[in-house]
């Protein structure tokens, strides 16, 4: 099932366009990358997915609804995990209800029903200070799901961690979607990530930016643990080393 459909989408600042004639496809449980270079205009599609822009030219449809320049029906997590200092995680991770206007003991009780399986367990009390990098972003992940359990748009969520702590995020993140059913449309500028994670990768290139290539991952998700040692790996990164 197609759950999100974004079509011929083309938007300008000042003149200049900055993505054009752009089309994505994100079907139910998929991880989808967009990949390329910084300054291709991955972040302007995701604001132009989230609502947050109007396209110049396009649509974009969410199970069916037209939802162009309409915002408040995707998730969208930034680089950052944003969580304000001064509340409890449990309130960080309840935000999204609060502001649609949830008591704060029912939101609390709705949030709380995932910390077990979002391995936040044991941290709904404390602060963002006293969490690792890695822990913050489960927050701001579950923040995210919380705002709409759909789909989901990530941009480099895992950019500032280390090679080991984004590894088992990776893992984590995976079994997570898999768990809740979230299809996710991910921004990476990282090769070997979107080969890890995705199901299916859309090369954005050029200025202005557009989709010049779609490779489809047909490795079983999880990927092995030494599958970025195979030659099918290889393989995949020469293929898209070769058209970046």
């Amino acid at each position: 099932m197609t759950e999100l459909i974004v079509k011929n989408v083309t938007l300008s600042y000042e003149e200049q366009p900055v993505i054009e004639d752009i089309s994505v496809e994100l079907h139910e449980n998929e991880l989808v990358c967009l990949l390329g270079a910084s300054g291709g205009g991955k972040t302007t599609l995701f604001n132009v997915i989230s609502g947050l822009h109007l396209p110049d030219k396009g649509n974009v449809i969410l199970n069916g609804t037209d939802i162009t320049g309409r915002p408040g029906h995707i998730s969208y997590m930034l680089q950052k995990d944003l969580l304000l200092p001064y509340k409890t995680i449990e309130d960080n991770a309840a935000l999204p209800l609060l502001i649609k206007g949830e008591k704060k003991k029912a939101a609390r009780e709705k949030v709380s029903a995932y910390f077990r399986e979002f391995g936040l367990e044991g941290t709904q009390k404390k602060y963002p200070y006293q969490l690792s990098g890695g822990m913050r972003q489960r927050v701001a992940l579950l923040r995210t799901y919380m705002f709409s359990r759909d789909v989901a748009l990530l941009d480099e969520p895992f950019s500032a961690l280390d090679t080991l702590t984004k590894s088992d995020m990776h893992s984590w993140y995976l079994e997570v979607m898999d768990k809740i059913h979230l299809s996710t449309l991910f921004i990476t500028h990282d090769i070997d990530e979107a080969i890890l994670l995705s199901d299916r990768i859309y090369l954005l290139t050029g200025v202005p930016g557009r989709i010049t290539d779609e490779i489809i991952i047909r490795e079983e998700k999880p990927r092995r643990k030494d599958f970025t040692l195979s030659e099918e790996f290889l393989k995949y990164k020469r293929q898209i080393l070769g058209k970046l």
